[in-house]
């Protein structure tokens, strides 16, 4: 379990380094970049704020298309508050790394183990990807996140790790792919995630 969190951590922590080129292309300092993977750490929140910012738009717009993607992360913590019971000071640390990753390493893990899944991922992520936040915002340009496959190793992570689950929900799956597919052209990056969640509502009202 712990390799399989290392490994999607890895792929996904280094690509901060094409959200800090594209803040930095945004026009935000380096600082000002690392400071939102450090507080904010929701790629897609990220990507979103830095876009609406380098099209030219207000600070409003990209703050409120930055939360809106970011309503996804509160229905991962309902997901997982029952797998990972934690409390105190740490339920902070939890809500902080409850993102995609460690969600999805969480809810494929055997019960006993999704609490080192759901740890180890969050916090490779966060780690990993603060550090190459900071080389992409001063490298800039000079890297091509796309060049060496980072973009692909994303979605091939997930696939491996939803695969094995795919048995009765797999029309469920399908059904979300298609409609993440449709959204893709037509939405801002991270809003097809949502738009898939339309998929299971089928599937809830038939068990009803």
């Amino acid at each position: 379990m712990v390799r399989r969190a290392l490994s999607i951590g890895v792929a996904v922590g280094l690509y901060g380094v094409s959200f800090g080129a594209a803040a930095a292309a945004a026009g935000l300092s380096v600082p000002q970049a690392c400071a939102l993977s450090l507080l904010v750490f929701t790629g897609a929140s990220q990507f979103a704020l830095v876009g609406v910012l380098g099209a030219g738009g207000g600070v409003a717009a990209g703050v409120a298309s930055a939360v809106l993607l970011g309503t996804r992360n509160a229905l991962y913590g309902v997901v997982m508050a029952d797998r990972v019971q934690v409390r105190g000071p740490r339920r902070i640390a939890a809500a902080h790394v409850t993102i995609d990753e460690s969600t999805a390493v969480g809810t494929t893990a055997p019960p006993h183990l999704a609490g080192v899944g759901f740890w180890w991922a969050g916090l490779t992520v966060y780690v990993l990807w603060n550090l190459s936040t900071f080389i992409g915002a001063l490298g800039a340009a000079a890297v091509d996140t796309n060049a060496i496959g980072l973009d692909g190793a994303v979605g091939a992570a997930f696939l491996g790790l939803v695969w094995p689950r795919l048995t009765e929900a797999r029309w469920v799956a399908l059904g979300g792919a298609v409609l993440a597919a449709i959204a893709v052209p037509l939405t801002p990056p991270g809003v097809p995630v949502l738009v898939a969640g339309a998929a299971v509502l089928p599937a809830l009202v038939r068990r009803r």
